[in-house]
């Protein structure tokens, strides 16, 4: 059986016309063995996020901003399936199920509570697309997610238990293909052995579509988005951006380590173990090709510009000016990465380890006063990494010109570099 699995991200079912778009898409699928993979709606995370932090900081916005989550859905199926009671009962139940995530107080337990909310993002849009899709006549089966992928308790970034996650794929999902059903689920979100709801990392829906991809040893991937593919640039940062037409899996794993938003960082290692090709389209022009990534390609590739913003520089000395030896690296490491800080850029001197990481404002003051336990530490918030694969000395001319520069690392055909303002530059 030859399986598919087509990811949509939030900014193609944004609105009902959007969501129309989409379905135009799935009526055009010619196999029936596809895994249809779907994030939440819009900038319906960020609303999310907002009902957690009103949670733990102003308990009296909470209501006004479940009510901008609520309103914002029910206007869009207004649109899409007016007068249909029975799609709001099931919003009802969710919209229900989303208070209840709110229920724990504690505010050691953010990362637990924002997954209970979070989460649900996915699960109303999967709900409303399923509904309108079965009113066009799709034949299709909505699963739960959370009875699909298993994961640990490392909650906002869980890491998966791919023996239970193979088999429940295989027992729940592969059935459903067989009986020429398509299968519509949620990326980003997972479970506990216990059932608490997890998420995979912001963009985390790519990684789920991996995941779909391995356990079912599919065809293709393909991921549409709102731009034409991958770009060798953020095309609303910078202009003149080129469309990649083929990429390696490495040098697609290089891009999302360094911080480019176009995949999840961990999309791509699964679809390598199996020899899946990943296709990045846009469901705004269906036809064209996008984006290929695949295992051996033969291309010369362009200066590639990856802009990170909230980073930190974290500047870490020993107090009694003793050598920074690998004993002191291996501790500085464990603190960085326990309270969940991933680390960019890492150079170290005699006595002073310097890190590039992103702000976690929650969880800084609890990594600060670990590591002020051993060291002497400077930090410097608000500034940008930006960083050049296949770097051009013109491009970095045009890029630094005239900024200050705290921190340049240099590896073969790449360079970063740690500034705090970003270049006024636009690629031409």
């Amino acid at each position: 059986m030859d399986i598919e699995v087509y990811k949509f991200g939030g900014s193609s079912i944004q609105s009902a016309d959007r969501v129309k778009k989409v379905a135009e898409i799935v009526k055009g699928i010619e196999s029936r063995n596809t895994v249809l993979i779907v994030s939440a709606m819009g900038k319906t995370t960020n609303l999310l996020e907002e009902v957690v932090n009103a949670h733990f900081d102003q308990p009296g916005r909470v209501q006004a901003a479940l009510e901008r989550v609520i309103d914002y859905h029910l206007r869009i199926v207004e649109e899409l399936l007016p007068g249909d009671d029975q799609v709001i009962g099931r919003l009802n139940d969710l919209f229900v199920e989303l208070e209840w995530g709110l229920d724990d107080q504690r505010p050691e337990q953010y990362d637990y509570v924002y997954d209970q909310v979070v989460a649900m993002g996915e699960l109303i849009s999967s709900t409303i697309v399923t509904a309108f899709l079965k009113a066009q006549g799709v034949p299709l089966i909505w699963l739960d997610a959370r009875d699909l992928i298993h994961t640990d308790r490392n909650f906002r970034n869980a890491r998966i238990d791919w023996e239970k996650t193979g088999e429940s794929i295989s027992r729940l999902v592969t059935p459903e293909l067989e009986r020429q059903n398509l299968v519509l689920t949620q990326g980003f979100i997972g479970s506990t052995p216990d059932n608490e709801n997890t998420t995979l990392g912001r963009e985390g829906s790519d990684f789920s579509a991996a995941i779909f991809a391995y356990c079912l040893k599919v065809q293709k991937v393909t991921v549409w988005k709102d731009v034409p593919g991958v770009m060798t640039a953020d095309p609303s940062r910078f202009e003149a951006v080129q469309k990649l037409d083929v990429l390696s899996f490495r040098e697609a794993i290089e891009m999302t380590y360094y911080g480019a938003k176009v995949l999840h960082p961990k999309t791509i290692k699964p679809l390598q173990n199996r020899q899946i090709p990943l296709i990045v389209r846009s469901f705004l022009e269906p036809e064209a090709p996008g984006t290929s990534i695949e295992d051996q390609v033969d291309v010369v590739y362009p200066p590639i510009i990856i802009v990170e913003e909230d980073q930190l520089l974290i500047q870490l000395s020993t107090p009694d000016y003793a050598f920074m030896e690998a004993q002191h690296l291996v501790d500085a490491f464990n603190i960085v990465a326990k309270h969940g800080f991933k680390m960019n850029v890492i150079r170290n001197t005699a006595i002073t380890l310097t890190l590039v990481t992103q702000d976690r404002p929650r969880h800084l003051p609890g990594l600060l006063e670990e590591l002020e336990k051993h060291y002497t530490v400077r930090i410097t918030k608000d500034v940008l990494l930006i960083t050049i694969r296949h770097t051009h000395s013109a491009t970095e001319d045009q890029l630094i010109q005239g900024k200050l520069i705290l921190l340049e690392e240099r590896f073969g055909n790449t360079v970063q570099f740690v500034t705090q303002s970003l270049p006024d530059y636009a690629l031409r």
